[in-house]
């Protein structure tokens, strides 16, 4: 009978998501599907720190909601099969260090309401290579013990080692070495400053509670003067520079709004104490009510951050917050974005394809090398600066924490540019950026996208049918292009990710640096930007508003009122340690 289930077993190529609930502890660990119940048995007493001949009774919870022991490798067999339909939950177990004393029975000290979804707080500890990570917030800062990045933002961003105390990203705590010891050595880089008499961290909530928001009573609430729009803030700068600046949006004049999108808008804003000009991001706080969405903002925000180092790419000034909006304060563009300047030259010559596509992959290989898939590469988030040099916006579709080999699954995208392995469903890691950027060029070069549908056939207009065009139809490459821009889309627009051009894992950049369609790039000069770009854009009045469309400029610029009721449905906590001030900005307005 164990041979006949373990062959229902072979399609869970999948580790199992194992919450064993011990002693008060949510303890969650990936383990083999194709484990034995003996096994079984010694990890969750490993787990559990209980003595490897300590009797323990296993009990796993069905789609019922009612307890199952676990006593034999039958028994977890059928665990893992009915498992295998809702993986997304985890196989929820109960473990006890004790044994019934006759079949059917409950063990000592078992308790049936723990059995009852959200009738008990579960610490949830993650067990990775030897370490028991708690999430953690952090109002202070803090470095990640893998990356060495700072730790900081929205929701769940942190974890802590309850034994090594070990700090890491939520993004890095599967890739850090079994070395967990007790204690740490203080001096890691990865800990946090010297405490101060309270407590600046934050635990999470410590268990499933049905979607309620729960709040730990040691938090502790942070002091404003008063209710305003207006949050006054320390932030934590580098080097262990303080930073004591209050703002808010009060310390902004609104010029004019200059894009939407589906969850923020985009304004035109002056900071007053300096009149440098800026663009900011406002995003409604009742459109972010999900870890996914929170996941969101936190990688958008991390991404800008990063950026701000990079001269392709559009960096972040500061982030604050009120009760009903995020507010992130990033470089103002004014030359306008490349499908602006398309809609009027229909398509550009090669050489200025070129430079625009050079200037690009020096901003993407960043992306890559700092771990992050860009996912969202179309016209209109090519920026022109005032010069005509290149800066790649909006990160909302980013995902980080990507090694070179590391892939993801997520469906996402603009549909035009969406890569054929996501549409295959497969995993894809920076391949998918590099097809994109083939897309773009194509629509530059030839003044339309590789995929257009001409036909009145309403069944061919859909996205269903653009999609098996992406993955079926052969590409065709205008005769009117050269030999070597021909040769460089085919390149970008291999179907198969692994002939793609910039898809080898230790020479992708390099190959398409040497590629004959870029040799004539003195790639060094263009990364200092000192190569000419081949257009400037017209800057007609103070801010460039003609590059931009007027059905944004046309709107009016105010906010609309909170509404009390909304708010009032907020998580505020889900926001902590949304404040902060990019040091190198503010030592440039210093200097002005």
């Amino acid at each position: 009978m164990p041979t006949e289930m373990r062959s229902v077993m072979e399609p869970l190529w999948e580790p199992v998501k194992i919450k064993a609930h011990y002693g008060g502890d949510m303890l969650i660990t990936d383990l083999d599907a194709t484990m034995t119940y003996l096994e079984l048995c010694e990890a969750v007493r490993d787990m559990c720190s209980l003595h490897p001949e300590q009797p323990i009774t296993l009990k796993w919870i069905d789609d019922e909601g009612d307890p199952c022991t676990i006593s034999s490798q039958m028994e977890l067999e059928e665990a893992f099969r009915l498992y295998s339909r809702n993986r997304n939950s985890g196989l929820l177990l109960h473990v006890f260090p004790s044994i019934p004393e006759k079949p059917g029975m409950p063990c000592p000290g078992e308790d049936k309401s723990i059995y009852r979804r959200g009738a008990r707080r579960w610490r949830k500890l993650y067990r990775v290579n030897g370490h028991l990570f708690q999430a953690k917030r952090f109002n202070r800062k803090a470095y990640c013990g893998h990356c060495s990045e700072r730790i900081w933002g929205l929701g769940r961003q942190g974890y802590k080692c309850i034994n090594c105390k070990l700090l890491v990203h939520k993004r890095c705590h599967k890739l850090v070495p079994p070395t967990c010891q007790r204690p740490m050595d203080p001096v890691m880089p990865s800990q946090e400053p010297p405490a101060d008499d309270g407590s600046n961290e934050v635990d999470l909530p410590p268990d499933d509670t049905d979607g309620i928001p729960f709040l730990a009573h040691s938090r502790q609430l942070e002091k404003t003067e008063d209710d305003s729009e207006d949050l006054k803030t320390v932030v934590d700068g580098l080097d262990g520079i303080k930073i004591s600046q209050g703002l808010g949006l009060g310390d902004f004049d609104l010029i004019r709004v200059i894009g939407r999108g589906s969850y923020a808008k985009v304004l035109l804003v002056r900071l007053k104490k300096n009149d440098q000009i800026y663009a900011m991001k406002v995003v409604k706080k009742e459109l972010v009510h999900d870890d996914e969405d929170i996941d969101w903002v936190q990688t958008e925000k991390h991404v800008f951050e990063q950026a701000s180092s990079n001269p392709f790419l559009v960096g972040l000034h500061s982030c604050f917050q009120t009760d009903s909006r995020l507010f992130l304060v990033i470089e103002y563009v004014n030359g306008g974005d490349l499908m602006f300047h398309m809609q009027r030259q229909r398509k550009l010559p090669e050489e200025h394809a070129r430079f625009y596509a050079a200037e690009i992959c020096i901003a993407l290989n960043f992306l890559h090398e700092k771990g992050i898939i860009y996912r969202d590469l179309k016209l209109d988030n090519v920026l022109l600066d005032h010069e005509g040099h290149i800066k790649l916006t909006d990160y909302g579709m980013c995902k980080e924490g990507i090694r070179p080999g590391d892939t993801t699954s997520t469906f996402c995208g603009t549909p035009n540019y969406i890569a054929p392995e996501i549409l295959r469903g497969e995993d894809y890691g920076f391949s998918v950026d590099w097809w994109a950027l083939g897309v773009l060029m194509f629509e530059m070069m030839a003044g339309r996208s590789p995929f257009d549908i001409i036909t009145d056939n309403p069944d061919m207009n859909t996205e269903e049918y653009l999609f098996q065009v992406i993955l079926e139809k052969p590409i065709r490459i205008p005769r009117s292009l050269s030999v070597k821009a021909a040769s460089v889309l085919k390149g970008f627009l291999n179907k198969d990710p692994k002939e793609r051009l910039g898809c080898q894992v230790h020479t992708g950049f390099t190959d398409i640096k040497s590629h004959t369609f870029f040799r004539s790039i003195d790639w060094e000069q263009l990364e200092k930007k000192q190569v000419t770009p081949p257009f400037k854009p017209q800057i007609t009045d103070d801010y460039g508003l003609d590059n931009f469309d007027t059905q944004f400029t046309n709107e009016p610029v105010q906010l609309t009122p909170d509404d009390e009721d909304v708010i009032k449905r907020i998580d505020q906590s889900e926001f902590e340690g949304f404040e902060y001030i990019n040091p190198m900005m503010l030592s440039t307005e210093e200097s002005v």
